[in-house]
């Protein structure tokens, strides 16, 4: 049961921080045990790479709506931009999805 600081971010979301004190569970001379525990939470007033990642990614679809929006009000001329945009919105989608389940996962198993 080694000690770890806590990095805690404005979403909530956490990472491991420096290595801060052995335990008596030390079994060889430099290691840790492998159980992290908490010493100290440091918050940062940012957000996780995930959010960053969830936020750049729907701005990107937001933008790509604007543009089908745009080209449809022009007279849908651009049929072929239009279902590359719908394809890229739908793949937007997914990954956004799959962003949003991993930063959950995170929230919800928490620091040990």
């Amino acid at each position: 049961m080694c000690f770890f600081d806590q990095r805690r971010y404005t979403c909530g979301d956490w990472r491991w921080g420096h290595f801060r004190q052995h335990c008596s569970k030390e079994w060889r001379f430099g290691e840790t045990c492998g159980v992290k525990l908490v010493m100290e939470t440091i918050p940062v007033n940012q957000k996780c790479k995930l959010c960053d990642k969830i936020d750049v990614k729907t701005r990107r679809r937001a933008r790509e709506e604007e543009r089908i929006s745009r080209w449809s009000k022009e007279g849908g001329r651009l049929s072929a931009g239009m279902d590359k945009s719908t394809y890229l919105i739908s793949c937007l989608d997914s990954e956004i999805g799959e962003l949003r389940h991993e930063r959950e996962r995170r929230l919800v198993s928490g620091p040990s």
